[in-house]
């Protein structure tokens, strides 16, 4: 796959890219100009002409900046809990606790992701990597005898997922939804059921109050 990515810039690009986010979440893709981002960074307009070529260009390099460094913070989550269950409910609180810009980039890219070439096929990868997590507590709790499953590992992982997803784009929209603890009681609720959690786990009540 082709990429955007320049070599100039260095560590002052990365707080660049930071200034493109931050502009993005609050213009949306089409109203984020050099001269915003010039502005909010305190960067010349031809350094950042220097550093990404393109307006486009910036932009989709600070998405991919962007949904790398939260895959990662997923990723992060996910390696402090050795416990299946307990893993799950963090990844679960980590995503429906992001911040309202954070929400905001995420849209903004799946929204992009339909009409770049590029930005699709990144956009494939990076649900693969944001879902892995997920994926393998499911697994291990089935593989330790904690979660008996009336339904394929996979299809429950998408459709966690999915309803975290959901949540993000009615927030975005301003939708009326329920507060993020009692989307978070029904879901936990709901997703033990579909894992089949063993008595002897521990309630997401009982994780959420320690």
């Amino acid at each position: 796959m082709p990429t955007r990515k320049r070599r100039a810039g260095g560590e002052k690009r990365e707080a660049v890219l930071d200034a493109v986010a931050g502009v993005l979440a609050t213009r949306g893709y089409e109203n984020t100009r050099f001269t915003d981002v010039s502005a909010a960074g305190g960067v010349a307009i031809s350094t950042l002409q220097t550093y990404f070529g393109s307006r486009e260009d910036m932009i989709i390099e600070a998405m991919q900046a962007f949904t790398d460094r939260e895959v990662e913070a997923l990723r992060a989550v996910s390696a402090t809990e050795a416990d299946p269950w307990r893993r799950l409910v963090a990844l679960v609180d980590r995503s429906l606790h992001n911040s309202e810009s954070t929400r905001q980039v995420l849209v903004e890219f799946w929204r992009s992701a339909m009409r770049d070439d590029e930005l699709r096929d990144y956009s494939a990868t990076v649900q693969q990597r944001y879902r892995e997590p997920f994926l393998a507590a499911v697994r291990e709790g089935v593989a330790r005898g904690a979660f008996t499953l009336a339904h394929d590992a996979e299809a429950v992982t998408d459709l966690l997922l999915s309803a975290l997803a959901g949540l993000i784009i009615s927030r975005v929209q301003h939708h009326p939804t329920p507060a993020p603890a009692n989307f978070r009681d029904v879901l936990l609720v709901q997703l033990g059921l579909m894992l089949g959690v063993n008595d002897s786990e521990p309630t997401p009540e009982r994780i959420e109050a320690r």
